[in-house]
């Protein structure tokens, strides 16, 4: 099993979501990230994911294409539509080079096709984390917070307590 330190930057348990209708796959797959320090959630279909996404906040996740109600590309389509910047790795049968260049069009990062390795697909989504946090470093948030006083760098506008200055 793939054991590395916290992911900088990150001082909880990294989440995982994994979206996958094939309880045996996902059950795996829970329980080899749970044995590796993960929090994690299961969705068994399209809408499940994007509730629990809203619910659990995920840093990362593990997105099969063919769901019982819409696709992974629907599924993400909707989540990014929502708001969601989170990395997300496609795992499918679906094998062929169309396939994988559609899943990474669609917006997905990463794309594993079964069988695959449990050692890899960890290694992978630590690198998508470890990657979104670095994306993140470089775009801090303009607004900085001192008591009841924000500052937006960007638009140069002050607040206290709710007033507009």
């Amino acid at each position: 099993m793939v054991s590395e330190q916290p992911v900088a930057g990150i001082d909880r348990s990294l989440r995982v979501l994994v979206v996958y209708d094939e309880p045996s796959i996902s059950q795996l797959l829970s329980m080899a990230l749970r044995y590796d320090g993960w929090q994690v959630e299961v969705a068994a279909n399209g809408a499940e994911a994007v509730s629990r996404a809203s619910e659990f906040e995920p840093d990362v996740m593990v997105l099969d294409i063919m769901l019982p109600d819409f696709d992974g590309m629907q599924v993400l389509s909707r989540m990014r539509n929502e708001g969601y910047l989170l990395p997300v790795l496609f795992l499918t049968a679906l094998d062929s080079v169309d396939d994988r260049v559609n899943g990474l069009t669609a917006g997905g990062d990463d794309y594993m096709v079964k069988p695959f390795s449990l050692e890899e697909l960890i290694a992978r989504l630590r690198a998508l984390v470890r990657r979104s946090q670095m994306m993140l470093d470089l775009n801090p948030d303009p607004v900085l917070r001192i008591g009841d006083l924000t500052l937006n760098e960007d638009s140069y506008e002050v607040e206290q307590i709710g007033r507009a200055h």
